[in-house]
């Protein structure tokens, strides 16, 4: 097994402070979701209590990850990040199966999706003539170009944007505030098994929740890894928990418990309510910017994986490249820019989505369980000593967490839950393809 030392020199450019990792890790929650998920929560529990509960809940699991990944970021301070946390607890075909899952439809599945949803609000809010398709592949390929610019223009770009996401909610959440209540009728009392439903809850909850650790990814382009990747971690984690919560508080305040049931767009109801069709389309233009941001930050994140993978000669080696201009990984943002534009032109994003949700949670679990492996191996760590509270109990806490979400899913959703599954043995031989000794 190859051995990676945690000060290994990088070609790439360390140029990412820590309010560009805050904005990074923030970006990589925080998409179209929270403006819908509320509603998808609100039809599985019925009580503005239960229907708070996974949000806080959701928030605290999110914050022991964070945690998690902090020490891991600490240990580990590698390009890659979660590839290379999984990659030296467990084994290198291990983590190229993550990285090929990311590749091949995790990552560009997600964000083929996105940039169709993006589309779609492009068009319903500038009238353009142009397909949907045709306004996602371009918007791809766009962050595809400024990110080959180097690391620091695509952060630049992604943390306008997020700054941008974050002013969209905190009016939402203003607006809302200013409303008058729900009538009292709108509540309504929970019929059904309360833990039933919480059960089915968190599933949204949790996705809604996740894209942190995406910011692990950029570990070796940050001037000092050790020390401000944990903290924006922890801060981007808190800030995102506190944002989600007031939407979902503003949200039972305007429409009441069986009014966000109701709806299946529940952020564009309440400014509809506050200010007409106006404020619909404020709303509208809000979750446009925060699609294209999480778009952003997949572009600036994900290829490092790619990147890091070939470097370890798991994956063509012209990927390992990287532009004596820029100082960015130029191939590996390719691939993942066309890949996606190839995805979103096929139509069938929404379906490969369903094929890895399980593989998702598994890989999230595996790398809380890392933790346990490097913890063992070396208690004190290579770091500057943060550390994980509570570990092992909080550790195997999130471990289980996601564990128990990638058994419910493949419970409700055997078929495609197996497709997944043949996705991921699909990368063994082509692990031992690229590690053949005429390969190395």
């Amino acid at each position: 097994m190859p051995t990676h030392e945690t000060d290994e020199p990088s070609s790439l450019a360390r140029r990412l402070g820590l309010f560009d990792a805050t904005m990074i890790v923030m970006g990589g929650i925080i998409g179209a979701g929270i403006f819908i998920n509320p509603s998808v929560v609100a039809r599985a529990v019925h009580t503005p209590t239960l229907i708070l509960i996974p949000w806080l809940a959701g928030g605290a699991i999110a914050l022991a990850g964070a945690f998690v990944y902090a020490e891991l970021a600490d240990r580990k301070p590698d390009v890659g990040g979660q590839y290379a946390y999984i990659r030296d607890a467990f084994h290198p075909m291990v983590a190229f199966l993550y990285g090929w899952t990311l590749l091949l439809v995790t990552q560009t599945g997600g964000m083929a999706a996105v940039a169709m949803t993006f589309a779609g609000y492009f068009r319903e809010l500038t009238g353009s003539g142009l397909t949907t398709a045709t306004i996602a592949v371009a918007t791809l390929l766009i962050l595809t170009a400024i990110n080959c610019l180097g690391v620091r223009a695509g952060s630049n770009v992604q943390s306008a944007l997020m700054v941008l996401k974050i002013v969209a909610v905190v009016v939402l959440v203003l607006v809302g505030a200013s409303a008058p209540p729900a009538s009292a009728g709108t509540a309504t009392t929970d019929a059904g098994a309360p833990l039933v439903g919480l059960a089915a809850a968190m599933v949204p909850v949790l996705f809604a929740y996740g894209g942190w650790q995406t910011a692990s990814f950029v570990s070796g382009e940050m001037r000092a890894p050790r020390r401000d990747l944990p903290r924006a971690l922890l801060i981007g984690v808190i800030g995102v928990v506190v944002l989600y919560v007031a939407v979902n508080v503003v949200c039972l305040h305007v429409l009441g418990a069986s009014g966000l049931a109701a709806t299946t767009t529940p952020a564009s109801e309440v400014m509809r309510r506050v200010l007409g069709a106006p404020g619909a389309r404020l709303i509208a233009a809000g979750i446009a910017v925060s699609t294209v941001g999480f778009l952003s930050q997949g572009m600036l994140t994900a290829p490092r994986v790619y990147f890091a993978m070939a470097r370890d000669r798991v994956f063509f080696r012209s990927v390992a490249h990287v532009s004596a201009r820029s100082r960015a990984p130029v191939v590996a943002i390719a691939v993942q820019g066309v890949w996606a534009s190839v995805i979103a032109l096929s139509g069938h994003y929404e379906q490969i989505l369903n094929y890895v949700v399980a593989l998702d949670a598994v890989f999230f679990g595996l790398t809380g369980a890392a933790l346990l492996v490097l913890r063992r191996r070396d208690p004190r760590g290579a770091g500057n000593g943060f550390r994980m509270p509570g570990h092992p109990w909080t550790t195997l806490v999130f471990v289980a967490a996601f564990w128990a979400l990638a058994l419910n899913t493949v419970a409700r959703n055997p078929r495609s839950a197996g497709i997944g599954v043949l996705i991921l043995l699909a990368g063994v031989p082509v692990y031992a393809f690229w590690r053949r000794p005429a390969a190395a």
